[in-house]
């Protein structure tokens, strides 16, 4: 992507950061060529800092940080749109968003959340966690997750011989967790694996 940074005398274009899963609008922030560079580097947004003249990455001392899904400039290549995944609340307030706006994963639809909690995997992988149960994983490596969807798929198995709806959707949603975190160890996404049933599907 060509951007023209050169439109204004500091060098900087604004970022609109949205949610690249609820399609809220997050912040705005600012970037320089620097900034951007990192960005698309990394895919952790980075902006210029008007205030403090310096680069800054979002969640650097917070921890919540937006991990780039897409980023689109405008008609005239001197604003950019960049798609996100927050890992935490993205205001300095504590706020879900700048604009004083909810954007909680309860509020998600089914295909939304999946995305969410993929993009969450992601992170944990990333940037890791003291004491989350999703790097205790990663830590132990692909053999302990391969383990752990096989168990998972067993545990399955042996509820759906009963009746107890409660039980049997519980171990769903563990060998659903467990799948998205071998995905993300393997380098892949659920997009990948999509694609192939679609390629099934039109035969």
């Amino acid at each position: 992507m060509d951007i023209d940074f050169s439109k204004s005398s500091d060098g900087l274009i604004p970022a609109i950061i949205q949610d690249s899963v609820t399609g809220k609008v997050l912040m705005l922030g600012y970037m320089n060529q620097e900034s951007y560079k990192i960005t698309l580097e990394t895919d952790k947004v980075t902006f210029f800092s008007r205030s403090r003249q310096c680069l800054w990455t979002k969640g650097e001392t917070s921890g919540n940080i937006l991990t780039v899904k897409s980023i689109t400039p405008d008609c005239d290549n001197d604003t950019l749109l960049i798609k996100a995944i927050p890992s935490g609340p993205v205001c300095h307030t504590g706020d879900d968003t700048c604009f004083h706006e909810e954007n909680h994963p309860t509020e998600f639809t089914a295909p939304e959340f999946i995305a969410y909690l993929e993009g969450v995997i992601i992170d944990r992988r990333d940037y890791p966690i003291e004491g989350s149960y999703t790097n205790h994983l990663f830590t132990k490596g692909i053999n302990k997750i391969a383990q752990k969807v096989g168990e998972e798929a067993v545990e399955l198995i042996i509820e759906a011989m009963d009746n107890n709806k409660k039980l049997f959707l519980g171990e769903a949603a563990d060998l659903l967790y467990h799948y998205l975190v071998l995905l993300v160890h393997k380098g892949y996404t659920l997009d990948e694996v999509i694609e192939v049933l679609k390629n099934r599907h039109s035969r």
